[in-house]
């Protein structure tokens, strides 16, 4: 079987099931397994200029939905060469991932009867029956269940690591400039690592809210900006401090490896903020995946 991903989230979940040598097309975001931009050919670009600051992207992505302009462009011929038995896509949101009717679209144009799953989940749940879904279509069931057992295994392990712990209130920001608070996953996260996510939507979209309307009162704040390393998330907390007040812990993310991907990776971003929220009560992360600032 050959597999097209149009969607990060499942070119990791296809490679955590052990096929990444499956895979006959990716996008420009697929960054892991590492160095599989390299071995597969890239079908979807962004339409979005590279190097702008949170606020200029919220400004173009606005632009572009009022005129009605797509997110992200499909190379019809590549994924035609590709000949895909299985293509993998999404329907959550335009601004994340090319959306599922580009996908049938280029379907028609390119004359393939490849099968497409959509890969739509709000919840952490949902993501886990995603990756079952991925590896029944794949045929290796097998190698959904054992993933599954792994990432339930370790967020059990979280989980009696917190139990009876002081829950701080969190509040998480999706965005910096303008600030959005998570829904989707996101708030699940939280509460899985032992906090409150407050002000957030389970399972819903994330909001936009003036840092003047800000929910509270809340025990550190986390800044995981949708798309962005580690790096980036840092210079976006120092940058958002002048409007939160005096003492709070900020902790930054790397949101897009471990927040924002409906993927096998969310339960290493229930680790991070775990041992964010209550250091020595978990193992420390790896470098490279959460700080806390000074």
């Amino acid at each position: 079987m050959r597999i097209a991903s149009l969607l990060p989230a499942a070119t990791e979940i296809v490679g955590a099931l052990g096929l990444e040598d499956r895979l006959a097309a990716v996008t420009f975001e697929c960054d892991h397994p590492a160095g599989i931009r390299d071995r597969c050919p890239v079908v979807v670009e962004t339409a979005l200029p590279h190097g702008m600051a949170p606020s200029e992207i919220d400004a173009v992505v606005r632009d572009r939905v009022a005129r009605g302009l797509p997110m992200y462009s499909l190379d019809r011929d590549t994924l035609a060469a590709a000949a895909p038995d299985l293509i993998l896509t999404q329907d959550l949101c335009r601004v994340c991932a090319l959306p599922e009717a580009t996908v049938a679209q280029a379907q028609a144009a390119i004359g393939t009867d490849a099968r497409v799953l959509s890969l739509d989940p709000h919840t952490l749940d949902e993501v886990f029956a995603a990756i079952a879904s991925v590896g029944a279509a794949a045929g290796t069931p097998p190698a959904a269940d054992a993933l599954l057992a792994g990432l339930h295994a370790r967020l059990d392990a979280v989980a009696a690591a917190v139990a009876g712990l002081p829950v701080p209130r969190v509040l998480a920001l999706e965005w910096t400039d303008p600030p959005f608070l998570p829904g989707h996953w996101v708030p699940e996260l939280v509460s899985r690592a032992g906090g409150e996510a407050v002000g957030a939507i389970p399972g819903g979209r994330s909001v936009g809210v003036e840092w003047s309307q800000m929910p509270g009162p809340f025990d550190v704040v986390l800044v995981a900006p949708c798309g962005f390393g580690l790096d980036d998330a840092i210079a976006q907390a120092q940058a958002v401090r002048g409007h939160l007040p005096a003492g709070v812990p900020v902790v930054a993310l790397d949101s897009a490896s471990f927040v924002v991907r409906a993927g096998p990776r969310l339960v290493d971003g229930v680790e991070a903020i775990a041992w964010a929220l209550h250091p020595g009560a978990v193992p420390e992360p790896p470098p490279g995946r959460v700080a806390r600032l000074p």
